[in-house]
């Protein structure tokens, strides 16, 4: 019986072999040192920004960033990402877009499931950051009635549900679905906490293996995190 088995065995295995040399392969495309840089985008073409805004600190850090920049000039589509129940944030984003006007674009703030609440017990955050992850890839997507196409730029400094996000947008790239010239590329850029002084956040050491950048604001942390990616370029707040 094991003779007759024999064959069949050796092809599963080959399959087997194949599989993994091409899932470790497609893994290490992944790596951000390995991608192509950012496809250049013609003058005047829609660009598309998602932001990821946490709470308090976080929120109120992302949004002095954002207004030392002129993010109206290159992105002319802005999503704002928030938590359930994170009215705090929601807010910020709507008076910020008031504050440069509707000429500087779209917006849509979007509310996702919470990754995990406040001494939420760690036997059910699973299920809940699953939920979050399902919210995230559906949020990744176009929209229906394509306004919103897939992200060109994920911004995020460092909340949990930030952390399914950007996994979610590696996961779609995994399956060939990042989109394209005109669609968005689903580049990612993880800003250090201002008060992250000493050593990089969870959030920040888990993000370095994938983003395509890291920010610190704290020159003793340049070099900080996985393969020494994290990038000093003063004080973003």
């Amino acid at each position: 019986m094991a003779l007759l088995n024999a064959p069949l065995l050796a092809t599963l295995a080959t399959i087997a072999l194949f599989a993994f040399q091409y899932l470790t392969l497609r893994l290490l495309s992944l790596a951000p040192h390995r991608r192509p840089p950012p496809t250049p985008r013609e003058r005047g073409t829609p660009a598309h920004l998602l932001i990821v805004l946490g709470s308090g600190g976080h929120t109120a850090e992302m949004i002095s960033m954002l207004r030392r920049s002129n993010v109206s000039k290159y992105f002319t589509h802005r999503t704002w990402l928030v938590s359930s129940g994170d009215g705090f944030s929601a807010a910020f984003a709507k008076e910020f877009e008031q504050e440069i006007g509707e000429k500087a674009g779209t917006y849509r703030v979007v509310e996702v499931k919470r990754a995990r609440k406040v001494h939420q017990s760690l036997l059910s955050a699973p299920w809940s950051c699953l939920l979050c992850l399902g919210d995230c890839l559906k949020l990744l997507r176009p929209s229906p009635d394509g306004q919103y196409g897939y992200p060109d730029l994920i911004l995020t400094n460092g909340p949990a549900t930030a952390t399914i996000l950007v996994f979610a947008s590696v996961l779609l790239r995994f399956l060939g679905l990042q989109g394209g010239q005109g669609r968005g590329e689903m580049r990612t850029i993880y800003v250090e906490s201002w008060a992250r002084v000493k050593k990089l956040s969870l959030s920040g050491r888990l993000l370095c293996w994938v983003v395509d950048r890291v920010l610190v604001q704290w020159e003793q942390l340049q070099g900080a995190g996985a393969g020494g990616r994290a990038e000093f370029k003063g004080v973003l707040v």
